[in-house]
């Protein structure tokens, strides 16, 4: 990796872009601090340790949320916006039209997300200054000052993140949640250096040594499935087109272990907080007694329900984004096929059930990287200082900036024939 952004460096073309990245992201860190106006940050923060939904928005957002920043809600109603997007792409047929007519028809999507971000961004921030009860004036202006800042501040890190899409290096919407949530850990990683050096503690120096230990062998385990795909062979007949033969070549298809990536996780986290959430409003009730002494995050039940519900939104997710169908379709109309496999829907069937086997591993894989943290916790009693979505985004992202910076380096110095 090291030798690799070396080597970037030496490039000028790239050098500006890796600059205009840093440039950006240091700009995106440095309005995290910038305070909404009339707001009471201390309500915040004590709403935020009572709810558990919200200790998952402050933790994805890099703590913004605790500080009420304009940057609170940070790139949350885009990746929403993106998500309903996604959905309704399947379900309204203008927007699928939209979706296959190439790149023009997904300016026009992207666009429509835009919009679909400013609105959700409004009413998430009217929602949680009225939930939060930190309008500091009590007044309707004061409401809608806030709601708009922190409007304003979504809007301002969806742009950031498309100019660094566009100009820099990587996904600028990935890179900005990846700033946040390496600003978290950083956090944690100074508290133990304070404690061990300031303070004087030398308890801190185990559940240091064993965080590392834990934190390497899942970055391990993280890359060796982001990495891994199942390769199915495909070849294509050979087609005579006037003068010219057509076809002949060998390819194959490539099906990746985690193609869900997060977003099993995020929902997951999500609904199994939504109740807890619900209950915080009514702490006295018999029912929000028995859930938190029953089904917390630290019982065995919560952490079953959480696997499985993992388990289900990624066939979920592979259901909705891969059609075997459609594959087999565009292999036999361009004359391919799977050695030792017939045409039609015995290649579609045999599609369908390699898809189901790895989809299953990868949903495993995602059920043990969520509950591993509470299972380190209960048995060692070392907490860990990220989710497991956290350190899945954190090292997808990483991984895909430094491919996309590898394929510009390899475009840079190919040469062709002629030299």
């Amino acid at each position: 990796m090291f030798e690799t952004l070396k080597n970037a460096w030496k490039i000028t073309d790239l050098r500006k872009k890796i600059l205009f990245t840093v440039f950006m992201l240091l700009v995106y860190r440095l309005l995290c601090f910038v305070p909404t106006p009339g707001v009471d940050t201390t309500v915040i923060k004590q709403a935020i340790e009572k709810v558990p939904l919200l200790g998952f928005i402050n933790q994805m957002t890099g703590s913004d949320l605790s500080n009420f920043s304009i940057m609170a809600m940070g790139i949350t109603p885009y990746i929403n916006a993106s998500i309903i997007m996604q959905l309704l792409t399947v379900a309204i047929p203008k927007l699928e039209e939209l979706n296959k007519e190439g790149e023009e028809g997904r300016k026009k999507i992207a666009q429509i997300t835009r919009y679909v971000t400013v609105g959700l961004g409004l009413m998430q921030a009217i929602a949680l200054t009225l939930g939060f009860k930190t309008n500091a004036s009590g007044g309707f202006m004061g409401l809608i000052t806030i709601g708009f800042c922190l409007a304003a501040g979504t809007a301002l890190a969806m742009w950031i993140g498309e100019r660094i899409t566009e100009n820099g290096i990587g996904n600028g919407i990935s890179l900005l949640i990846f700033a946040g949530i390496i600003s978290n850990f950083a956090v944690t990683i100074g508290g133990y250096i304070y404690q061990l050096f300031v303070d004087a503690s030398l308890f801190p120096i185990g559940q240091f040594l064993a965080i590392i230990l834990v934190f390497l062998i899942l970055i391990v385990g993280v890359v060796f499935v982001d990495l891994g795909e199942r390769r199915i062979p495909v070849q294509y007949a050979k087609r005579v087109v006037g003068r010219k033969m057509y076809g002949g070549q060998s390819t194959h298809i490539p099906l990746k272990i985690n193609a869900s990536g997060v977003l099993p996780l995020i929902f997951a986290s999500a609904i199994m907080q939504f109740p807890g959430t619900i209950f915080a409003f009514f702490p006295n009730s018999n029912l929000s007694t028995w859930w938190s002494n029953n089904v917390n995050p630290m019982t065995w039940g919560y952490q079953i329900i959480f696997a499985l519900m993992i388990l289900g939104f990624t066939f979920f997710y592979s259901t909705i984004s891969f059609n075997p169908v459609e594959i087999s379709k565009n292999m036999q109309q361009n004359g391919g096929m799977i050695p030792g496999i017939r045409q039609g829907k015995p290649t579609s069937d045999f599609i369908n059930r390699i898809s189901r086997r790895i989809t299953l591993f990868g949903a495993f894989f995602l059920a043990f990287l969520a509950v591993l943290p509470t299972v380190v916790y209960v048995i060692f009693g070392v907490h860990l200082p990220f989710a497991a979505s956290s350190l899945l985004i954190a090292v997808s992202v990483a991984m895909e900036t430094m491919r996309q910076l590898e394929s510009q380096m390899l475009m840079r110095h190919y040469k062709g024939f002629l030299k």
